[in-house]
């Protein structure tokens, strides 16, 4: 059986089970997505204009390119969601596709509404989570290996190899949610005294980081 078949059938049983527990039963066989705007409230497609397409994606066959705000981290990240691909619409399921270059980081992160599993394609991860005593349970992991992520709470991975490293996270949930520690706190609007005395910055410490995790920024 190849790692590609592998991939898919345990993305497949993962989620299965734990549908119910995330998103909405679904009422019917598939609710095709279409006029995809800014929010997941999507209207169904026809099901007699449904075709073979509709159930395929390929835009993760290649890594997406090193660019825009993850590029200083040496991430890059294809989500596949509902919006991308009408299929997965009203499933209770989504994926992303993540590519680290050597030493590349995903930082720390949290899904207010998924538990994540993420499969190791390529590549050397170290790879863990945070719990709410503030354990922290992280190893490398390797191609073929997978490591679960439970809801909301904060993980992280880094390409630990020397060769770009490759995971699929599947996540339970159509809209998982994606919250980065980093913006959350410092590239938000949360008073800078409260900050300072929060994590004993200075104002011009708190300035730099401002700068850097506000949403205006572009790497």
């Amino acid at each position: 059986m190849s790692l590609k078949i592998m991939v898919l059938l345990f993305c497949f049983f993962y989620t299965s089970p734990v549908i119910l527990a995330s998103d909405p039963d679904p009422v019917q066989d598939f609710c095709l997505a279409q006029n995809a705007g800014p929010g997941l409230d999507l209207q169904c497609k026809n099901s007699s204009l449904a075709t073979v397409e509709d159930f395929v994606f390929s835009g993760i066959r290649s890594s997406g390119k090193f660019k825009f705000k993850f590029s200083e981290v040496g991430l890059s990240a294809i989500p596949v969601n509902s919006k991308v691909f009408p299929g997965l619409n009203t499933l209770g399921m989504s994926f992303v596709r993540a590519d680290l270059e050597p030493r590349g980081i995903n930082p720390p992160h949290f899904h207010p509404r998924a538990t994540e599993i993420a499969f190791v394609l390529e590549g050397e991860v170290y790879s863990g989570f945070v719990d709410t005593q503030n354990r922290v349970f992280a190893k490398v992991i390797k191609k073929g290996e997978v490591m679960v992520f439970p809801r909301a709470l904060v993980h992280f991975q880094m390409n630990v190899g020397d060769e770009q490293a490759t995971i699929l996270g599947c996540f339970d949930s159509q809209n998982p949610g994606l919250q980065r520690v980093s913006s959350a706190v410092f590239g938000s609007g949360i008073k800078e005294e409260l900050l300072e005395k929060a994590f004993g910055l200075s104002i011009k410490e708190l300035t730099k980081l401002r700068r850097r995790f506000t949403p205006q920024h572009k790497a």
